[in-house]
Parts: structure tokens; sequence; C-alpha cells
């Protein structure tokens, strides 16, 4: 049943509509690109000067492809209840999105768990809620090959090709590395050779594909396309699951107007309670957001501390 939001007026069902045929127009495997020069802000930019738009960052890491236009909804949503538009940004890497938030070019993202944790050390990164997943907060590693492959465990990947996504990202970089350092291996010693593909979701298709061996995925991504459209999750399995790490949270620029920032979190913690919220959260695969405790980004922390000392024994 259609909804209509609060401010617009726009069916939620006509918005998704929009958009899914945006992403598909713009091609399957290709990166929607956003230039911040250019981009429109939402809903209303007539009514609105530039100064107050706010820029919220959501990777195609975050999310596979289809799950974005719920992301951008959720935005939509959010910025009908704050009463300011939301500018929509897409980046190609952790790294691009934490420097635009360390330069106070974003004022809020998506954030994997590593990049969250520098972010808090390096430039006062603040975080604002972390999503419900599954019945948890937290997520996991998941170490994946092709169904049919005779590997098993993670020491089988010896000699084969590995596809890790992003460098800064936690599950799919730093915690196949960790594994590999506790083996006195790298992945130049161990692999065959290995690859960044930028996108959980392309680690899942290039195993399905069997372009690459294995790989270390997102188990929030995993599991969202196994439900969603198992095309090639069903073409893989899972041989190792991590530890649970503090699920990705979303976090904000230094210095943000406390007020604004009590609002915009207010949003966040009560989209649950709200049938357009909890509507778009569905599709996102969220059941809702609470506060981000920062303790369980612990684990985090201590691998990348335990990994820095094991290359630099001397520091």
């Amino acid at each position: 049943m259609c909804r209509l939001s609060r401010k617009s007026g726009t069916c939620l069902f006509t918005r998704i509509l929009v958009l899914s045929l945006f992403l598909l127009v713009s091609g399957c495997d290709s990166k929607p690109t956003v230039d911040m020069t250019k981009t429109v802000p939402t809903p209303d930019p007539g009514q609105k000067t530039s100064s107050e738009v706010l820029r919220f960052a959501v990777g195609g890491m975050i999310t596979p492809r289809e799950g974005l236009v719920y992301y951008r909804a959720f935005l939509d949503y959010l910025a009908d209840k704050i009463g300011r538009p939301v500018e929509y940004v897409d980046k190609e890497s952790y790294a691009e999105i934490n420097d635009l938030l360390r330069e106070k070019k974003l004022d809020m993202a998506f954030v994997c768990s590593g990049p969250y944790v520098d972010g808090i050390e390096e430039f006062n990164l603040q975080p604002l809620a972390a999503p419900q997943a599954y019945g948890e907060s937290v997520y996991y590693s998941y170490v994946i090959v092709p169904a049919d492959s005779p590997v098993e465990n993670f020491a089988g990947l010896k000699g084969r090709k590995f596809a890790f996504t992003d460098p800064q990202s936690n599950t799919g970089t730093l915690v196949p590395t960790y594994m590999l350092a506790k083996m006195n291996e790298t992945p130049d010693s161990f692999f065959s050779s290995y690859e960044y593909t930028y996108a959980h979701d392309k680690s899942i298709k290039a195993v399905a594909m069997k372009l690459v061996d294995g790989a270390a995925v997102d188990s929030l991504i995993w599991e969202y396309a196994n439900r969603k459209d198992p095309v090639h999750t069903s073409k893989t399995k899972v041989i190792h699951k991590s530890p649970p790490y503090g699920i990705p949270p979303v976090a904000v620029r230094s210095a943000m107007d406390p007020e604004l920032l009590s609002r915009i979190r207010e949003v966040f913690l009560n989209a649950h309670r709200d049938p357009e919220g909890r509507e778009i959260l569905a599709g996102m695969m969220i059941e809702k957001f609470g506060p981000v405790e920062d303790s369980r980004y612990d684990s985090v922390r201590e691998m990348k501390t335990w990994l820095a000392k094991h290359k630099n024994p001397d520091q």
C-alpha cells in the first residue's frame, strides 16, 4: 500500500520506483557517481539555500546496488522530518568518505567499523546511531568460496586467487589480513594473487563466477543478497565466520550544531516507530537504529593495534 511522506507529498512507492529506474538506467556494473558540485538537494531545493543542505554519503560498499534505492529513500525521509534538504553523495572508497568527513565536506555517512575507529581517533568523528539487523547490532566477516570448491577452510586458500573489498574495510580486508598475520603469512606470501573489488557484492559475484577462488565479505551484505536475490550467493558457500564486530554505524563530522545533531539522531532512533520509516527500514533489511555502543568496536581497535605492532615490532 502506498504511503505519503509528510511534507513532500510524494508517494513512497513512486519515490522508490523512480530511484530504481535511475539505478537501472545507470547500468548494472557501474557505480552511480555523484559530483558534489552538481548534486540536487531534496526534497525542495527551491525553498532552501545551498548553505542549509546536509551532505550524506552512502557508498556502494554499504549495500548491494538494489539496496541503495532504500537508503536514498531514507535520506528523503530524513529531509522531510528535519525540514532541510539532504544531498546524496556516492563515493568509491571508505578513504574518500573519511577524507571528506575530516575536511567537513560531508556532514554524515554510513561508515565501516574500521574507518569509524580511525575517524574517532584522527579527527573527532562523532557516532550518531547504529543499525540493528537480523536481531543483532553486530556483524561478521564471511570467507566465501564457490559452492563446488573443494576448499573447506581459510587455510585451504593457500596459493589461490583471492578478493578483498575496500582496503579500509573491516570484514573485507582487516579481518582476513589479521588472520593471515596470526598464521605468520601476508597476502603476498599466502595467495597466488589478490585484488580489491571495492564492493562486497562485487566480491560475491567474483566468487560466484569463479573469477577468484575466495573472498572475504560483509555478512550483512551476503545475507541481504541471499534473501533478496540469491542468484550469486547460491553459487557460493561460507567456509569461515569471524567473531562478531560492532556493526557499521552512522557517523557525523565534528563540530556539527548540537541542536541539529539531536534532531537528526531522534529521526534515526524513532524511524522504526513510524509506519513510513518502518517501511523504508524493511527494504534496507534494518530493524531499527539504536545508540552507538563504542565499546563494541574495541575488537577492531585491538586488531589494528596488533597488526601495527606485528609489522613494526620495534615501535
